[in-house]
C-alpha cells in the first residue's frame, strides 16, 4: 500500500478504541512475533496481555511479580510465548504466556529502563539509568558481559543479521558496536571486543547517514 493510499485508508477508516489495561500510565507495548498479542508495562508494577481476535483485544492475563514499575518490555524473537520485562526493582522477568507465569527472574545492579532481545534468541540486553548495560545469557540466566558507559544510553537494539548493536545516546549520536567475533573466540571474549574503541562507531544526527 503507498503513502497516499494509507493515508486515504486512515481519514476513512478513522477510529479509535480504548482498552484499559493498568491503574496508572502505561510504559511500554510490544506486538509478540506472531502478532497475535500485545503486551504492555506500566507504573503499576505489571505487564498486561492482549489476545488480539478481529477487531478487538481481549485481556487476557495481568503480570504481578515486579516490586517497581515495568519501564519496559518485548518479546522473544521468535518464540511468541515468551517476553521479557525490565523494571525499576533492578530485576528483568522472563513471562509464559501459556502457563501465564513467570519462567525466571534475573536480579541486575540497577534500575533497568531499556530491554531488548537478540534475533537470535540468545541473549537479552538491560539497561538501566546508569547508563550499564548488561547483557544475559538467555539459558543460563546469568549476566555475560556488562559495560558502563560514560554517555547517557536512552535506547538499545540489535540489528536483524545479528552482528551489530545500537546505542542512542543523550549527546545527538547513535553509536554502532560491532558483535563479529573471530573463530576462537567465545562469547565473554566477544562482547570484550566489540566494547574496545576501535571497535566503536559514531554516527552524529548531523551526518546525513542517519
Amino acid at each position: 500500500m503507498s503513502a497516499v493510499a494509507l493515508q486515504e485508508h486512515f481519514k476513512t477508516n478513522s477510529k479509535t478504541r480504548e482498552f484499559p489495561a493498568h491503574s496508572a500510565k502505561v510504559h511500554s507495548v510490544a506486538w509478540s512475533c506472531d502478532g497475535r498479542r500485545l503486551a504492555s508495562g506500566s507504573f503499576d508494577k505489571t505487564a498486561s496481555v492482549f489476545l488480539l481476535e478481529k477487531d478487538r483485544l481481549v485481556k487476557e492475563t495481568n503480570y504481578r511479580g515486579h516490586g517497581d514499575s515495568v519501564d519496559q518490555l518485548c518479546w522473544h524473537p521468535t518464540n511468541p510465548n515468551l517476553f521479557v520485562t525490565a523494571s525499576g526493582d533492578k530485576t528483568i522477568r522472563i513471562w509464559d504466556v501459556k502457563s501465564e507465569s513467570c519462567l525466571t527472574t534475573v536480579t541486575t545492579k540497577g534500575e533497568n529502563i531499556n530491554i531488548c532481545w537478540s534475533p537470535d534468541g540468545q541473549t537479552i540486553a538491560v539497561g538501566n539509568k546508569d547508563d550499564v548495560v548488561t547483557f544475559i545469557d538467555v539459558k543460563t540466566h546469568r549476566p555475560k558481559a556488562e559495560e558502563q558507559f560514560k554517555f547517557e544510553v536512552n535506547e538499545i537494539s540489535w540489528n536483524n543479521d545479528n552482528n551489530m548493536f545500537f546505542l542512542t545516546n543523550g549527546n545527538g549520536c547513535i553509536n554502532i558496536l560491532s558483535s563479529v567475533a573471530h573463530q576462537n573466540c567465545n562469547k565473554k571474549c566477544q562482547y570484550q571486543k566489540i566494547f574496545g574503541s576501535k571497535e566503536t562507531t559514531k554516527l552524529c544526527a548531523t551526518q546525513e547517514t542517519i
